[in-house]
């Protein structure tokens, strides 16, 4: 039913839908340090301020909530539906073909930073919203598009916008991929550091740095060795290079200057990407250092965290169950300086993970090197049943649209739904198929965001109309 309206809404409706999209993927909406009026900074601010613009050029009600959120809205609330998506994204990295701030079409494809995750199904979803408003003329139900700033970093966004706004019964969130995501797995991921004094003593690590957002596999790393040069670093760091990362090796005043370049991927699959930063401890582990606190600590992260360990096995919290799969471990935030390091890894956890098993392993490990904490509190997973007759709405949309089998799947990586009671994830990404999320070149097919934006109004249009 209404499929034929669907598609011809959607034929007359592509460059539109495009032209809005780019609108937004130009936008460079990375968190930044808050300024008043802008909580999580510049980027995310305008890129809520284009996306009011846009839904009140379509003639939805619109309303910025702090410049936290921005909701769409159609039909008589509250909302019935609610569609979950978010506008912020992770830095660009390095290694991109095209601008990432600049939406780029070829061949049927589009490039640049949000055209997945997560811009492209946000506008997907309000072009849903439009496509049933259009076919059905009124809703017997509202639907509510929520827009948010700050997912890659903790979704203090949604928090805000939930102590005012009570969520819609069913909502899901087009963040994630096809057929529908009903678990998506807790979380833990504890700040941890150590102090020293301040040595002159030589050879020494005097600084290392990973990436600055926990939830990517770090890309690059930097460190700098006070009192050897490239030539004794070398033979070492072509040992190092059998992980796959490159070193780049650079004589300086004081010392040598190492730079790794490795690959990156969403923390949620660690395995799909080369940790820079695991593999520079690797091979500054196994320089010949003093014995100072900052050379154990090298050692003892280096033990902890081995690199090619994707499941906590070396720290001793490994562990799998049927429903929802493997813990992951990514090792992604060190800064280490002559005084001290802070660090902070990002671990997906199964349904079986808790306290005595997860946390607890954890710091008592922390304890044995000496190591401070604090943020040690871990993030419950989030189930759904699948028998549910919302899930089971998505599963027959997905089945008639796609001709593919619907089914529920667990996933590592957390989404809007995840603090959300009964809310489940829903596209946007095809099984099978790499769209370089978090990583150079983010890339999303047309006509899959198409089919996305057909499937989402399908949905509308059978539970709100």
């Amino acid at each position: 039913m209404y499929r034929e309206q669907i598609d011809r809404f959607f034929e007359e409706n592509k460059e539109n839908m495009l032209s809005d999209l780019e609108r937004l993927v130009n936008i460079k909406s990375v968190r930044e340090e808050a300024k008043e009026g802008k909580p999580f900074g510049e980027g995310p601010a305008k890129v809520l301020a284009e996306a009011m613009k846009v839904v009140q050029e379509h003639g939805l009600d619109a309303r910025n909530f702090d410049n936290y959120v921005v909701t769409a809205e159609a039909g008589p609330q509250p909302a019935e539906l609610g569609i979950l998506a978010h506008l912020d994204v992770v830095p660009e990295g390095k290694g991109w073909d095209t601008d990432p701030y600049k939406m780029a079409r070829k061949d049927g494809y589009i490039y640049g930073r949000g055209v997945s995750d997560d811009k492209g199904p946000a506008i997907a979803g309000l072009y849903a919203i439009l496509a049933a408003q259009k076919i059905a003329g009124s809703f017997k139900k509202g639907v509510r598009l929520i827009l948010g700033s700050a997912e890659e970093t903790g979704s203090e966004d949604l928090k805000y916008y939930f102590k005012q706004e009570a969520a819609p019964p069913f909502s899901f969130s087009p963040d994630a991929s096809y057929p529908v995501i009903n678990i998506e797995k807790g979380s833990h991921g504890p700040v941890f550091s150590k102090k020293w004094e301040k040595s002159c003593e030589t050879p020494r690590v005097a600084c290392l740095h990973g990436e600055k957002t926990a939830n990517i596999v770090p890309m690059e790393s930097e460190a700098d060795v006070a009192g050897m040069k490239a030539a004794d670093v070398r033979p070492f760091a072509d040992k190092a290079e059998e992980t796959g990362v490159k070193f780049t090796l650079t004589d300086t005043e004081a010392g040598v200057h190492i730079h790794a370049l490795g690959h990156a991927a969403h923390a949620s699959t660690p395995e799909l990407g080369k940790n820079a930063l695991q593999a520079m401890l690797q091979l500054l582990a196994s320089l010949p250092l003093a014995d100072l606190p900052s050379t154990k600590a090298i050692k003892d992260l280096n033990r902890l965290f081995p690199y090619g360990d994707y499941s906590g096995t070396a720290i001793g919290v490994a562990q799998e169950d049927e429903l929802s799969g493997k813990l992951t471990l990514n090792f992604s935030i060190c800064d280490m300086d002559e005084e001290g390091f802070t660090a902070r890894y990002d671990s997906r956890c199964p349904i079986c993970a808790n306290k005595e098993n997860m946390a607890d392993v954890v710091l008592k490990a922390f304890d044995q090197c000496g190591f401070e904490y604090t943020r040690t509190q871990m993030r419950p997973p989030h189930h759904v049943p699948a028998d549910l007759p919302f899930v089971q709405t998505l599963l027959k949309v997905y089945e008639e649209y796609t001709g593919n089998k619907g089914e529920c799947l667990a996933i590592g990586g957390g989404t809007y739904a995840h603090d959300i009671e009964g809310s489940v994830a829903f596209g946007c990404e095809m099984p099978g198929h790499e769209y370089h999320i978090h990583g150079a070149n983010e890339v999303n097919s047309i006509d899959e965001l198409l089919l996305g934006a057909k499937m989402f109004t399908q949905i509308i249009l059978d539970m709100c109309c």
